[in-house]
């Protein structure tokens, strides 16, 4: 092959890394048959192939945007006869050819096309159409996006932290080790364990290890969240500066890597004309068709995470087309409001800017620091097509320990970050409450008023990292019953057979009068239904208060959780939260001031090497 034009910005794959995920999400075939391997296709004679999937694109539009990159040129080997040619989308989402070649080669002989980088400012993407002749078959192999070299290549570790998830780990460090073009792209791979069961013992990782060699370094530290698991990376990574300029790339722990999301960050975050954020999207392990988000914000007054951008989609067919018969892939570019953790190159020049992250424990940290990044001057973008799986949120009950993190961290993102309206956001928490105690949420309606509790006694509970709130909360919901998955042959008190589902009633046209008619309902002992169970996607407050008993299928979809009434709790409760939203409208205008005041001190090097060292707060 000829010598690369420079850096390898992406490649064409065939196949995913494993048996689960679709290879459509990688190549179409138009007609005929092909034999696919990871980097390498046989098209049988008269085959058509497409790489304008997901994976198979080259994002023009934000090489455009955020790069100098003019050109961009496809290198490939090729055997048989055929013709290959790079097409082009623009903002409308309509095909043309902006180069190709035909072929005749006889054993894998290279083939180099290029592309202008140059019409794609608002929209669009690049991608490789592939079609052998009628009497000959063709391989293609080692089919790579190259761009110019950077002035400086920067020097990437990539981390993730874990706890108590060793499959997921060896699976990932796995991952990496089978690549080398990946391995080549990072000085370092740090593997932060939190952890009660060191992943260092499981004998997977002692393998894996070996093959890494000095390449991979192991931190075992005192479970600080993903705050303190993620930050690791850029401490490490700030506190020895490698000569040259740096990046972490970030990963969750319980995600299927595809590594080729490592290309591409890093070679899009070398090639940038300023400092930014670059994120990888996510799609659902159990569902690896399907993508999160094309980019997302923070409704950040509104306490509400995950939003999607302005025309970005939501839980996206990626092997979907359109009305006419077109892959279904956005062309439009998009910005972000921030980028989670689960695939995210930080440049290190943010913690020189803006200090390292507020120890939040988790939920609200990526966006938290997103947002403070961006106002000096280091925005986000979610890159498309550099993603990796990650497990199903909608798989996760909101009923659990997070919500505490959510309500109470995302109340002081909107404190840093927001104006913080006391008026909107008593009504948004005390509609959430009423909701939550109608439908016989008791524990979780517990575990949100000590959220807002915490966030009004201020930020002083924040510096201890999030353990010792933790393991309290943990407390506090163990004493719910309704907090509590079982098996739905197991429920305690209740005969399996004596179950029926019980479908949903329409939503109430005028919601406030039905909930206040239920409260009554509920205080003077009366109900609809006795017992009955209930899907998850349709346990809406206004179904669930007609029970006197509801069984609910768990998000999880691995168990159920049994709500029972109980007027007591209610009433207790209901005086709680109307002393807690009262207390927000008296001492919440006052909290902005507090958690700013205290914020370059949470973000600073050394509350981080306190709780590192698993020291108490001093002074």
């Amino acid at each position: 092959m000829p010598a690369p034009f420079g850096t390898v910005a992406g490649r064409w794959l065939f196949a995913g890394p494993a048996d689960t995920v679709d290879s459509a999400l990688y190549a179409t075939v138009a007609r005929g048959s092909v034999l696919r391997r990871r980097t390498e296709a046989t098209l049988a004679p008269g085959t058509k192939v497409s790489g304008n999937t997901f994976f198979g694109r080259f994002p023009a539009t934000y090489w455009q945007r955020w790069t100098n990159v003019r050109e961009v040129r496809v290198q490939l080997t090729v055997t048989g006869g055929g013709r290959v040619s790079i097409a082009a989308s623009d903002l409308g989402g309509f095909a043309r050819v902006v180069a190709t070649k035909a072929v005749v080669a006889r054993d894998r002989e290279p083939v180099v096309l290029a592309a202008s980088v140059d019409r794609f400012i608002d929209g669009g993407a690049l991608w490789l159409e592939l079609e052998s002749a009628d009497g000959s078959a063709m391989t293609v192999a080692d089919v790579r996006w190259t761009v110019p070299a950077p002035a400086a290549a920067r020097i990437t570790t990539l981390s993730f932290c874990t706890i108590n998830r060793p499959d997921f780990c060896v699976g990932i460090l796995r991952a990496l080790a089978a690549d080398q073009l990946v391995l080549d792209r990072l000085d370092r791979i740090l593997v932060v364990d939190q952890g009660s069961e060191p992943l260092a013992a499981f004998g997977g990782y002692q393998s894996v290890a070996a093959d890494l060699g000095d390449r991979l370094r192991y931190v075992a530290q005192p479970n600080l969240g993903a705050a303190g698991g993620v930050n690791r990376s850029l401490y490490e990574v700030a506190g020895q500066p490698p000569n040259g300029p740096a990046n972490v790339l970030f990963l969750d722990d319980d995600v299927l890597l595809e590594p080729e999301v490592v290309i591409r960050l890093t070679t899009f975050g070398d090639h940038l004309t300023q400092p930014m954020i670059i994120g990888g999207q996510m799609l659902n392990i159990f569902h690896p068709h399907v993508l999160l988000a094309d980019a997302q914000r923070t409704d950040v007054d509104g306490i509400q995470p995950g939003v999607p951008m302005p025309h970005s989609r939501i839980d996206v067919d990626l092997l979907a087309t359109d009305a006419a018969g077109r892959p279904d892939l956005l062309e439009r570019r998009l910005d972000s409001g921030y980028n989670a953790w689960w695939a995210c190159l930080m440049p290190i020049e943010a913690v020189g800017r803006i200090g390292y992250m507020v120890p939040m424990f988790f939920q609200g940290d990526d966006a938290e620091f997103c947002y403070r990044a961006r106002a000096h001057g280091i925005p986000t973008v979610t890159l498309p097509g550099a993603a990796l799986w990650h497990t199903d949120f909608s798989l996760k009950d909101i009923d659990d320990v997070k919500i505490y993190f959510i309500r109470r961290n995302y109340l002081t993102v909107a404190a840093l970050h927001g104006d913080l309206p006391i008026g909107s956001l008593i009504r948004k928490l005390g509609t959430e409450l009423a909701q939550f105690l109608l439908g016989m949420r008791y524990g979780l309606a517990a575990t949100v008023i000590e959220a807002i509790e915490d966030f009004l006694d201020g930020p002083d509970d924040l510096y201890d990292g999030g353990t010792l709130r933790l393991g309290e909360i943990l407390a506090l919901r163990a004493r719910y019953p309704e907090t509590i998955c079982h098996p739905a042959t197991a429920i305690p008190g209740i005969a399996p057979n004596d179950l029926a589902i019980v479908t949903s009633v329409a939503k109430p046209r005028h919601p406030v009068a039905f909930a206040l008619g239920r409260a009554l309902d509920h205080l003077r002992g009366r109900h609809r239904f006795a017992i009955g169970e209930i899907a998850h996607d349709e346990a809406h407050w206004w179904h669930v208060c007609l029970f006197r008993t509801a069984v609910v299928s768990d998000a999880s979809q691995e168990g159920v959780r049994v709500r029972r009434r109980d007027r007591g709790l209610l009433l207790r409760l209901a005086w709680r939260a109307t002393k807690v939203l009262w207390r927000f409208g008296w001492r919440g205008g006052a909290m902005r001031g507090r958690y700013q005041a205290a914020l370059p001190d949470l973000t600073s090097r050394d509350t981080w090497t306190r709780l590192y060292r698993g020291a108490a707060r001093q002074g």
